[in-house]
């Protein structure tokens, strides 16, 4: 990584130009950031263009697919193929966007060419929006994972009483502090793990624990269940949220025209190992998942302590990388006489302290990213490169089979937006 991602520019300019794009572009999960991610350069195999697929759609989504088929029944799994195929469908419609204009080189600029300033205003926001509840959904993550491997029911801080999940919370904030005050990135790749080999290694450490660590796979399940399909949708949706890293993978390639076999390899394996992992997860502890599967684990057993703290260190060394374009828009709005190392470190601490706020406020993280499945990942991954290609490409005067089956794709998507954000913000208020 280099330290173009100090520079990412404001809402005014190409907001991903170069290499920086993935990083904003999955936030979505996530999340997914390689040291050797192709620049500008037109030097990147159809291999590694596969590999860096790969690990944009595969990241802490993983986690809730067991609960999202618990809450869906074994039914449900039909709607985690079809929004893949409607979500890989979409990524084909950015790619005709790119093809029909040379000058996108980002997200954003698809959104701007489309429908100007506003156009690049709402996907800007619907990013930096789903990277500050991705990075909110970390700390969630971390202070549930901590508090079952170590419970701790109370800690007294300052004559203060918190509770050993919110003293966790606090404490993975205080650590990853620091990574937001850097201002050259490069440090951070090399940590990064990568998003296929972790989610590869959670796979097969949990498919351990069932098959020789004596969990066994002994639950039914239910077949269908009515009530919690917006749930189920969201999560499902929450895993496909990539979208906005297309045009980066695209432009680093060698042959361009590759860039549909790509998506069709990278959607099918992501797939796979979604769908793995839910009927794993689902057959091992049935209605009981949690919305993390790895609190299931019995934490006596090195295959299951081998997927939770897999799962403790990608957000660790990621949260700096999702909160880093949220805080240089951020500084964006500051005058230039107070643009200095202080008003950075100023800056970046105050975005880390708002998001430790609503962990420790809506500590629920199914609930939370079932809403950005929900709102965010629908909006970005459906919803707006359908919209946008009907407007660039001027099929929506056209009234033919692609212009019907992309309606019927919005059509669905707003149902899904709805009907979900309905679901997880009920949720939520009634938890809290």
């Amino acid at each position: 990584m280099s330290e173009k991602l100090s520079h990412i520019s404001s809402l005014n300019e190409p907001l991903l130009p170069g290499r920086e794009q993935h990083v904003l572009g999955h936030v979505i999960d996530d999340e997914k950031v390689t040291a050797s991610f192709p620049s500008t350069d037109n030097t990147v195999s159809f291999f590694r263009t596969c590999l860096n697929g790969l690990n944009t759609l595969s990241g802490v989504g993983i986690l809730s697919v067991p609960y999202a088929l618990a809450a869906g029944g074994w039914l449900s799994l039909t709607l985690l193929l079809a929004i893949a195929a409607a979500a890989c469908y979409t990524g084909m419609l950015i790619q005709r966007c790119l093809d029909m204009n040379s000058n996108i080189r980002s997200y954003p600029d698809i959104g701007e060419v489309a429908f100007g300033k506003i156009g690049r205003l709402v996907v800007s926001v619907s990013m930096y929006t789903e990277l500050y509840l991705v990075s909110t959904g970390f700390l969630i993550l971390e202070g549930d994972n901590l508090s079952n491997l170590f419970p701790i029911e109370e800690v007294q801080i300052g004559g203060l009483a918190i509770s050993g999940k919110q003293f966790f919370v606090i404490l993975v904030a205080l650590i990853v502090l620091p990574t937001v005050w850097l201002d050259n990135l490069s440090l951070l790749s090399y940590v990064s793990a990568s998003g296929v080999f972790a989610s590869a290694i959670i796979i097969l450490s949990i498919l351990w624990t069932a098959t020789f660590d004596g969990v066994g796979f002994h639950q039914k399940g239910t077949l269908f269940n009515w009530n919690g399909i917006p749930t189920a949708v969201s999560l499902y949706a929450f895993c496909y949220c990539a979208h906005p890293v297309f045009p980066t993978l695209y432009n680093s390639m060698t042959n361009k025209h590759h860039f549909s076999n790509v998506l069709f390899v990278c959607f099918a394996l992501s797939t796979m190992g979604y769908a793995s992992m839910a009927i794993i997860g689902y057959l091992m502890f049935g209605p009981q998942v949690e919305s993390q599967v790895t609190l299931n684990l019995p934490l006596d057993k090195v295959s299951s302590n081998l997927a939770i703290y897999t799962t403790l260190i990608n957000p660790i060394s990621k949260y700096g990388l999702m909160a880093t374009p949220i805080t240089n828009a951020l500084k964006d709005f500051l005058p230039r006489t107070y643009r200095n190392r202080m008003s950075n470190i100023l800056v970046s601490t105050a975005l880390v302290i708002s998001t430790t706020i609503v962990a420790l406020t809506v500590p629920f993280f199914g609930y939370l990213m079932s809403l950005v499945g929900a709102f965010l990942s629908v909006t970005a991954s459906i919803l707006l490169p359908c919209l946008c290609y009907l407007k660039i490409s001027g099929t929506y005067r056209k009234f033919g089979s692609e212009t019907v089956a992309i309606v019927a794709i919005i059509i669905a998507g707003i149902a899904m937006g709805i009907s979900g954000t309905y679901t997880s913000v009920r949720d939520i208020v009634q938890h809290l």
